[in-house]
């Protein structure tokens, strides 16, 4: 089965797997996913990352619940994985994203840039693993078969597209826990409109020692995976070769992103610093009243 899925994937450049996750697997992700998405991430607040106008992110779900690990680490995905692109893969990102009704183009056609270009002549092979978290009627992943390790990844216009039969387009519509596995220099994108919101998860795997573009090493994108040490019992060697246990080639240490709204967090931070102190000044005559009381009451 695996084999046929790696000829598929080779073939066309994208393999659907429907019912790919079900059940109390399925439910655990969705609910851990859900309650991510409750509220943004801030202070001493876990949520989601919010850097662009319709979609909101969630960053290193492999902490979030078993079943993303399990996913990761899904023995027919590895055999595909390492047949397609070889036994040095590693899953490299894991994060996943809610994607906002609306009816604008924001997400366009495109492959998917990751490696320094000026660096590396091939086309490195790099595949995504997607889940819906959620049923998925619109606003689907699409891809264009076939159209993947044909050009360096980049920013594709419709125009060029204009001749592309509706034969090898992919419009992926389905149920929660379907899957999708693609290979990201193929052309691809989120259609529109998007009617209701989509919750999926994408798993990134490629060989970490292909020099990555400078982009991403100032975002720090490929950073080591997070990992829940409550989910890690009984990994085998492979498995933990996966998930780059020790491997410290795309770490940065001291690293430190550039701050995008630096006056929006210095006013937050202002309001919190003053919060605090209200709190403050209210907690100690409180509690000063609440001695009196007990010893009245003595």
């Amino acid at each position: 089965m695996a084999h046929d899925l790696t000829n598929q994937l080779d073939r066309d450049g994208i393999v659907i797997l429907p019912g790919f996750v079900t059940g109390p697997q399925l439910q655990g992700m969705q609910q851990a996913f859900e309650a991510r998405l409750r509220h943004m991430a801030w202070n001493d607040t876990l949520g989601y990352e919010r850097t662009e106008m319709y979609r909101h992110m969630i960053q290193d779900v492999l902490i979030l619940d078993q079943g993303f690990l399990d996913v990761a680490l899904h023995p027919i995905a590895l055999q595909v994985l390492k047949e397609y692109i070889g036994p040095q893969f590693q899953l490299v990102e894991a994060k996943g994203w809610l994607s906002l009704p609306t009816k604008k183009n924001f997400h366009g056609w495109h492959g998917d840039a990751w490696y320094d270009q000026n660096r590396v002549s091939a086309i490195p092979r790099e595949v995504k693993l997607v889940i819906y978290l959620t049923d998925v009627r619109s606003g689907a992943f699409t891809y264009i078969k076939g159209t993947h390790r044909k050009q360096h990844p980049r920013l594709v216009p419709s125009h060029e597209l204009a001749n592309v039969s509706k034969e090898m387009i992919v419009e992926v519509l389905g149920t929660a826990g379907s899957a999708v596995l693609f290979d990201t220099s193929g052309i691809h994108r989120q259609a529109t409109p998007v009617l209701e919101p989509r919750q999926a998860v994408f798993l990134n795997y490629h060989d970490p020692g292909i020099p990555l573009q400078q982009e991403d090493i100032d975002y720090y994108r490929y950073h080591p995976l997070l990992l829940n040490a409550a989910f890690l019992g009984n990994l085998t060697p492979e498995e933990q070769r996966v998930l780059g246990f020790g491997d410290k080639r795309n770490y940065q240490h001291g690293f430190e992103r550039r701050r995008r709204h630096v006056l929006l967090e210095g006013i937050s931070r202002s309001l919190l610093e003053s919060s605090l102190q209200i709190n403050q000044a209210l907690y100690y005559p409180r509690r000063a009243l609440a001695k009196a009381r007990n010893l009245l009451r003595h």
